[in-house]
């Protein structure tokens, strides 16, 4: 079974989900799409500002992990993409914080720049979380 969670009211993107779940049996995953530091109206939450940015992400992912059944310490993958490498630190010391338990499997990709000007970071998960 397949069921699409979509906790925000707003999307400036279109039609896809916000995360996924799919029931595999013993096990659900959980997929959140790429999440960006916007604000309802589809404006850049601090633009140019990586550490507040990803702090953003991480409780826009934290919401849709919820509304899903799972929590960060679910988390198994994350791929944060980033549009300057310079800044890594800034986001890895954010990442670092809010995946202390989990320590998923991760990457991060510097990218020349995101769909909304002033995003300078989007992040995706996979969680795993056990069926009852």
């Amino acid at each position: 079974m397949i069921e699409r969670i979509n906790p925000f009211s707003f999307g400036a993107f279109g039609h896809y989900s916000q995360g996924i779940k799919i029931d595999l049996g013993v096990k659900t995953m959980v997929l959140v799409a790429g999440q960006l530091a916007i604000n309802e109206d589809s404006s850049p939450f601090a633009p140019g500002d990586f550490t507040a940015q990803t702090h953003f992400i991480f409780e826009r992912i934290s919401t849709v992990l919820e509304a899903s059944g799972a929590t960060l310490e679910d988390v198994v993958k994350a791929l944060v993409f980033i549009t300057d490498a310079s800044r890594y630190k800034e986001v890895s010391d954010v990442r670092n914080q809010y995946f202390e338990k989990a320590r998923p499997a991760s990457a991060v990709v510097e990218i020349s720049d995101t769909i909304i000007e002033g995003c300078n970071v989007e992040i995706e998960v996979m969680a795993m979380i056990d069926n009852p």
